[in-house]
Parts: structure tokens; C-alpha cells; sequence
């Protein structure tokens, strides 16, 4: 008997690109496909395929209307606040000492219900135009980038008990930026909402603890995977003089940073790491800063210039997908990228899951990595073999990073036992598995 196909639609502010939330919701609907279903999307950037897609512009959180709202509503600011009350009359004359930071501007208020309301609408067609049958919601219920999109979500779910699940991948607990804010009560409504059709999935189990004690809800763990169970293809033609055109010398380690130029990633770390180490390397940047300002990028430069240290910013070659520049130059996949690093290092201090640290195990390069709490609690438990270290870099950590990088038989025998590892706790199959427990549920064991 075969299981019947439904009509599934992922949500969120972007489904484009390289971002932990994009690449594991590809993953999903790959895995869903495979189990006969047919995925549609809704984003406010959208690379999936154009005639499944429902692409509206304001959903994205980097939209302009989003992003008035998000600098007034996360400002933390006595000058904005002051501000934004002396552009409304309405309120500038009640009694003052009712102000704060933690206070709304009324055209706030307004400018998110009328978002609210336009969000619905596209939701509701959305649901029509594929006739939907469950609804997969990734991080925009989760943390609160729109807020009006997160409130249409939650009463649109309200309003038509449509069998969600909400796929979670960073709260707003989990960032400081959020901690101050004038929108409590949307946070509050929406991120996440409780409602019974709604199937809360976290990416790790210190999340689902915390999801548990702070709103009474239950939630099923389903972490971050890769398709352990293809090998990566070897390196083609295409990919042989990836080392020359990133400017590694062949005498020089290689050491690759694969992730955005932010300041969670600690890549300060790395470059401490390149100089103490006293050989010849360079560190690679793979990302740009994307979206939180480019004020650490600033700052790893000037770090790396004081410590002498050569690093490459080469978001410009590293991209999703091969290609070439304007002026003719190859544009790499990572995945054309991981087979060619010595080392990859993964400093960050606070990380979801870590999408990084399971593709240098998917590609057997040897790891560098922060000991963050999901690490410690949710992956090193399972027996992977990396070089971790405590917050800072220490002697012991550049003599491990020596050793692997001096006796490569050694460093491929740790490869092959994360692989192995990996594909047991972090694989296709995994996901497979827990989504169709999930789906069951849904449909009432007709998954």
C-alpha cells in the first residue's frame, strides 16, 4: 500500500541562498519529494522553482517596510523613542512618565496591522492556488524579523486549523538584540503562537527544553542533516585551480572559515589561531557579512592586519553555485571549496545547530571548533573526533592543530570515523524517519 501524496507549503521571510534556514528547508522538501509529496513555496525571496513559488516582496525581512518597523520596534533608544513621540501629537501631550523605551509609536501599530491584514490575504490565496493540505512554517513564527507576517501566520492557522508544522530555528530569546523591545505583545502572540494544529520542531534539544519551560510546549527534536549516505563527487577539472585563484601558495595551509563575517562566528579566533601557529597558511572567508552591518568584518581586518595574518574575504568566488564574475573570473560552490582546506575552523560562540560543522564532516576535513553549548550538549557526545577548544586558544589547541596537520593518516582516520558517526545520528534517513512520525500525526497515520 502507498502512502498518499499531499501538497505541502513551506513558509518564510527567504528561501534563496546559503542561510542555515534556507539550506535545511531544501533538505526537507528534498526528503518530502522523496516520499511522494509535492512542495510549494512562499517567501519574500524565493529560489525554488517559479511556477510553485508565491514570492511576496514584504515578507522578506530585509524589505524596507520591515525594516522601518524592526528599527523602531528593537531600538533600545531614548532618541528614537523621543523622536518617534514628537511625530505623533496624539500621544505627545498625556502624561509623560508613561514613556519608555519599551513603548510603541501608534504608526507602528498601524503599519503591522495593515501588514497583518495584506499577509493574510496572500496566505489564504497561497492556500488555494496549490490547494494546500499542511503547512511548514520556517522560522517565521520563530524569531520575530516580521512581525506582521509572524501575526498573519499565527490567525491564519487560527482562523483554518491547518495542520502546521513549525520549524524552529533561532528564538528571540536566544539573541540580545530582542531583549529590548516595544513589541512584547506581538512576541508574545505570534513567536511562537499555541495553537493545537501546530507541531512545534526544534533543530536542538537545549531549545527544546527551553520552549518547554517557557511557554508549556511540547516539541520534537529534529537536528540539522546532510545526505550521508551519497558521498561527495571528487574534484573535477573545474575545481583543480581553486587553490591558485584564491591566492594559496603551494608551501601554505589552507584554512577555511566557512561562514558569514559575524560576530557569533568568533573568526578572531582563527586568525589568533593562523599566528600563533608560526606557519606558513592563509585563512579563507567563504561569506560575506550579510545582513547584520559590516562593522566586525571591519573589525577582523584591522585584527588580522595588527597580527599579520593574510585572510581573504572571497564571498565574491564562493558562492551558491559555480559560475564567473563580471570580469571572467570562476565563481566556486563550497562544495568545489571543502575538499581543497587543510583545516576547518568553526569558532563561533553561539550557533542553532551547526550546518558548517557537519559539512566539513560530509567533505572528512579535520575541524577546529568552539566548544558552544549545542556542540557540547547535542554533537560531541556522539563520539566526533574535532579539536575543540574552551572559549580561547590555547597551547594545547595549537599543539592538536600541529598534529593534525603534520600526520594526514591521522587526520583522515578521524574523518572517516565522523562520517561513519554522522551518518548515523545527522543523515537523510534520520530526517526521513521523523518527518513521516510527524506527517502520521498530521494526517491521522495516513502519511
Amino acid at each position: 500500500m502507498t502512502n498518499p501524496s499531499h501538497h505541502i507549503g513551506f513558509i518564510s521571510t527567504r528561501l534563496a541562498g546559503t542561510d542555515g534556514v534556507s539550506l535545511e528547508a531544501g533538505k526537507w522538501s528534498v526528503v518530502l519529494e522523496r516520499l511522494g509529496h509535492q512542495c510549494f513555496y512562499f517567501a519574500g525571496l524565493c529560489d525554488r522553482p517559479l511556477e510553485r513559488s508565491q514570492v511576496v516582496p514584504e515578507a522578506y525581512y530585509r524589505h524596507p517596510e520591515i525594516d522601518r518597523i524592526n528599527q523602531q520596534a528593537y531600538s533600545g533608544s531614548w532618541t528614537v523613542t523621543r523622536e518617534a513621540r514628537r511625530a505623533h501629537p496624539e500621544i505627545a501631550d498625556l502624561y509623560r512618565d508613561f514613556f519608555s523605551i519599551y513603548v510603541r509609536p501608534p504608526e507602528i501599530t498601524r503599519r503591522v496591522n495593515d501588514l497583518k491584514g495584506y499577509f493574510k490575504s496572500q496566505l489564504y490565496d497561497f492556500a488555494r492556488r496549490f490547494a494546500l493540505e499542511l503547512l511548514v512554517i520556517e522560522n517565521a513564527i520563530t524569531i520575530p524579523l516580521n512581525l506582521p507576517l509572524g501575526l498573519a501566520l499565527a490567525e491564519f492557522i487560527a482562523e483554518t486549523g491547518y495542520p502546521t508544522i513549525a520549524h524552529h530555528h533561532d528564538f528571540h530569546w536566544e539573541r540580545q538584540r530582542f531583549q529590548v523591545n516595544c513589541v512584547g505583545d506581538y512576541i508574545a502572540a505570534a513567536f511562537p503562537p499555541n495553537l493545537p494544529s501546530i507541531r512545534h520542531v526544534v533543530i536542538n534539544s537545549i531549545q527544546a527544553q527551553q520552549l518547554a519551560s517557557r511557554y508549556g510546549l511540547t516539541s520534537r527534536v529534529i537536528p540539522n542533516v546532510m545526505d550521508f549516505d551519497s558521498h561527495p563527487p571528487p574534484v573535477d577539472d573545474y575545481a583543480h585551480s581553486l587553490r591558485e585563484d584564491l591566492g594559496i601558495a603551494p608551501d601554505e595551509y589552507f584554512f577555511l572559515q566557512p561562514t558569514r563575517v559575524i560576530q557569533r562566528k568568533g573568526i578572531e579566533h582563527a586568525v589568533e589561531l593562523v599566528r600563533r601557529l608560526e606557519l606558513p597558511a592563509k585563512l579563507v572567508i567563504s561569506h560575506a557579512s550579510g545582513d547584520e552591518g559590516g562593522d566586525y568584518e571591519q573589525r577582523v581586518r584591522e585584527y588580522a592586519h595588527l597580527l599579520d595574518v593574510a585572510v581573504r574575504f572571497e564571498a565574491e568566488l564562493v558562492q551558491h553555485e559555480r559560475g564567473r564574475t563580471k570580469d571572467g573570473k570562476k565563481i566556486y560552490a563550497l562544495g568545489d571549496v571543502y575538499p581543497h582546506a587543510d583545516l576547518v575552523t568553526y569558532p563561533s560562540s553561539v550557533e542553532g545547530f551547526g550546518n558548517a560543522f557537519l559539512e566539513a564532516v560530509y567533505y572528512r576535513r579535520p575541524i577546529l571548533v568552539n566548544n558552544y553549548s549545542i556542540y557540547e550538549v547535542d554533537i560531541k557526545p556522539k563520539g566526533f573526533r574535532a579539536i575543540w577548544f574552551d572559549g580561547f586558544i590555547s597551547s594545547d589547541t595549537l599543539l592538536k592543530v600541529r598534529q593534525v596537520l603534520t600526520r594526514p593518516e591521522e587526520a583522515m582516520a578521524w574523518a572517516e570515523e565522523n562520517y561513519q558517526l554522522a551518518k548515523r545520528h545527522f543523515s537523510f534517513a534520520v530526517l526521513e524517519r521523523r518527518l513521516q512520525s510527524i506527517l502520521a500525526d498530521c494526517f491521522g497515520g495516513l502519511a
